[in-house]
């Protein structure tokens, strides 16, 4: 399938701000899952510095903000062409050893709502049904809701709250997987949904390192493993080491964030 996807985010600032500085994952990379034959960055209001690849994989670049400005645009564009794996992506390994993607960290630290989630055990099959049973299992604890939750919340707290959102669902089933002894990690990306092109945010969802197969993903909001309509963008152990923008500035400006999607076949 090919995928036509513009992801728009702009900074608007009351007051000139003298220093910014954004991590921008924002780049999808080939993988069995995708290829990609034309992607750009755009920066208005600011540049590109340096990029580079983190020790997952993913494609940084560091966008600084012009000395002054009050406004800084960072658009990603191009197309992606998605093939239907149904979810495996496979015995992949980059820098990052399975181990690493067992560590808890401040965002997936198990508390008791997460610990009485069902464990994985078994084998291949018994692996993959127990983790479509675990998926189910919190959507059912954890419907979606929109703004219950933010970027902050640890998935024991999202789960605790009854309500989250796409963040919430990957944190939590990946914070459980790792209690049965399976590395997990956050993905964030693209999805496209049938019934409309606008959207308001990226979506996310999770992969687990099963036997025989290696990594497969769970879309734990929408009850199904990635196929044709996703979009990988970037991965790691949390919603942060996987988030597309992050960054910091200097000074005392309020800030106002406006971020479009658009997904179409």
């Amino acid at each position: 399938m090919e995928l036509q996807i513009s992801h728009t985010t702009e900074y608007a600032y009351d007051a000139p701000v003298d220093y910014a500085l954004q991590k921008v994952r924002l780049r999808p990379l080939p993988s069995s899952m995708q290829n990609v034959p034309n992607w750009a960055v755009e920066i208005a209001g600011g540049k590109i510095e340096t990029s580079y690849t983190d020790h997952y994989g993913n494609h940084v670049d560091l966008v600084s903000i012009e000395r002054g400005a009050q406004k800084l645009t960072i658009r990603a564009s191009g197309m992606v062409e998605t093939l239907n794996s149904t979810g495996i992506l496979g015995q992949v390994f980059g820098r990052a050893p399975l181990w690493h993607f067992l560590q808890p960290t401040v965002l997936t630290t198990a508390g008791d709502a997460i610990k009485a989630l069902p464990r994985i055990t078994g084998d291949t099959g018994a692996q993959l049904s127990g983790l479509h049973g675990l998926s189910a299992a919190i959507l059912k604890a954890l419907p979606y809701e929109f703004g219950r939750t933010d970027v902050n919340t640890p998935a024991e707290v999202a789960l605790q709250g009854s309500r989250g959102v796409c963040q919430d669902h990957a944190q939590v089933f990946l914070t459980a997987v790792r209690l049965s002894g399976i590395p997990a990690r956050y993905v964030s990306g693209y999805l496209m949904i049938n019934d409309r092109v606008e959207q308001d945010a990226t979506h996310a969802w999770a992969e687990a390192y099963v036997n025989d197969l290696g990594w497969v993903g769970f879309d734990i909001s929408n009850g199904v493993s990635p196929d044709e309509r996703y979009t990988r963008i970037a991965i790691g152990r949390d919603a942060r080491d996987a988030a597309p923008i992050e960054g910091l500035r200097m000074g005392s400006a309020d800030e106002t964030l406006m971020v479009s999607v658009q997904v179409q076949q």
